[in-house]
């Protein structure tokens, strides 16, 4: 639970990171700065959906597991 914590307080708190691929930093480069700081926020905001599956996914296999720990002793 306390990585858990950590984990997000971690992700919260992150300095601005640069998500974009070479083809779209050029793209974004020639639109200017407001737009690419759009395309760099849309491209952080659709990376969230298939990492919060994951993550959901791990900590329900997670607790399954220490559940099944816990049964067994």
């Amino acid at each position: 639970m306390v990585f858990l914590v950590v984990f997000t307080l971690a992700f919260l708190l992150a300095a601005d990171a640069g998500a974009q691929c070479a083809m779209c930093t050029k793209t974004a480069s020639q639109l200017g700065e407001k737009p690419a700081l759009g395309l760099n926020n849309g491209i952080l905001y659709l990376m969230l959906a298939p990492f919060s599956i994951v993550g959901f996914i791990a900590f329900r296999w997670w607790k399954g597991q220490s559940a099944a720990d816990d049964a067994g002793e």
